[in-house]
């Protein structure tokens, strides 16, 4: 699994490939887990000489079950990875359920990796060898769990002292983070240090919202704050849901109490900004998107090429919010440079307005020709926009201040 969740490439080849491929390659759907209570079948094969034939079948481990989920709530990825590793190789491997659910049967044939493969010297490698009996608390000392997805930092649960109960070892819920996308992003766990009535709370607020019932995630998500206030996700989430029932200086609270509670958590100050660009407040906007900005490693390097970014966080809407907000305020190159950074971010073209302010921003400089590339991929982007005809008209007159140019220059120069 890849530890880098950006790669730079040239926009034309972003597009004809990698893009395709990304969503062509997908991982297999994980193997529904044999119910528990399946009794495993005995291997009419002698216990070779190394095996222990007094070892008691409650020192046999058959199953490794637990959950994964996200730190901030959003849903689990398709190809969370799953793995046993056993003295620094893999032994075996699942994926996760899109519940995050995960069940892996030890020491049977149709394992990712068969017992077979275990280090030659390992007398437990030879005895599940022929075996469905799962394997011994003993064996499982040396291993631990992996858990991987493109886009998130992998994390290590060691087996070694974990109780089992009738034969199954249940990890827990292991909770993974974005890895490098917005330092910030990543710090905020608190839904699962809550307490159990306000994690379930918060649980189904979730689901009530993705669901379509606001009433019932209101209600959820305002229990998940009372019980434990100090969760930022449950702000953050409860004022989603106000500002979705058009309460906005409700949702404004919450979203501000999610900012008291965890600075580095960047998704409250996103829907800040959002709510302050939409009533015109730019200096509030610069505020909010600054300290976005201040967090995300993209803004300390020079972008010149279009990104692919296939981590489904993007923070391409704060950098337009922060350029839109620097241009009203007329700082004309902190502008520029953020809205670049939003253009080469904004692949999936959520801000089509970004190449409109480009125009406007390089037509204030002289820069006519550069300002009608942009111009006219505002007007390939958005044709039906309300402001189209206006565009339009902009782009004419733009035309006549750039002179006669061929259209192999034009092209050249966007």
């Amino acid at each position: 699994m890849s530890r880098h969740i950006r790669k730079f490439v040239v926009l034309g080849i972003a597009i004809a490939l990698l893009v395709p491929v990304t969503m062509a390659q997908k991982p297999p759907a994980p193997a529904p887990a044999p119910p528990p209570g399946t009794p495993p079948s005995r291997s009419a094969t002698p216990a070779p000489p190394n095996s222990d034939p007094s070892q008691s079948r409650e020192d046999l481990v058959m199953f490794l079950r637990g959950r994964v989920a996200i730190h901030d709530g959003t849903a689990v990825p398709n190809d969370l990875l799953v793995e046993r590793v056993c003295n620094n190789r893999v032994r075996q491997e699942v994926y996760a359920s899109l519940h995050g659910d995960f069940s892996m049967q030890l020491g049977s044939r149709t394992d990712s990796f068969p017992e077979a493969s275990a280090e030659p010297a390992s007398p437990y490698g030879v005895a599940n060898r022929n075996s469905d009996m799962g394997i011994s608390r003993r064996e499982l000392t040396n291993c631990e769990l992996r858990v991987s997805a493109s886009g998130f930092q992998s994390r290590v649960i060691s087996l070694m002292g974990l109780d089992s109960v009738g034969g199954s070892i249940d990890v827990g819920a292991v909770v993974v983070q974005r890895a490098g996308k917005v330092e910030g992003a990543t710090l905020s766990a608190t839904p699962y240090k809550a307490p159990k009535d306000a994690r379930k709370a918060y649980d189904k607020g979730l689901q009530a919202e993705k669901n379509g019932k606001l009433d019932d995630a209101h209600k959820y998500f305002e229990t998940a704050v009372e019980l434990y206030p100090s969760s930022a996700n449950a702000w953050f989430q409860f004022g989603t849901v106000l500002q979705k029932e058009n309460q906005q200086d409700a949702a404004r609270k919450a979203y501000t109490q999610a900012t008291t509670i965890d600075t580095r958590f960047l998704p409250p100050y996103l829907s800040l900004a959002s709510m302050a660009y939409q009533a015109e407040q730019w200096t509030e906007v610069l505020d909010l998107t600054g300290h976005i900005l201040d967090l995300d490693p993209l803004n300390r390097v020079a972008v010149n090429n279009y990104i692919l970014d296939l981590d489904p966080s993007n923070y391409a809407d704060a950098y337009f919010y922060n350029a839109m907000a620097n241009y009203k305020l007329n700082k004309i190159e902190d502008a520029e440079k953020s809205a670049l950074k939003a253009e080469h971010q904004d692949l999936v073209t959520h801000f089509p307005q970004v190449h409109l302010l480009l125009a406007e921003i390089f037509a204030r400089k002289g820069n006519y020709a550069i300002a009608i590339g942009q111009m006219q991929t505002y007007l390939a982007l958005a044709p039906h926009a309300k402001n189209a005809d206006r565009a339009r008209e902009q782009l004419a007159k733009l035309e006549k201040l750039n002179g006669p140019v061929s259209n192999s220059e034009k092209t050249d120069q966007k």
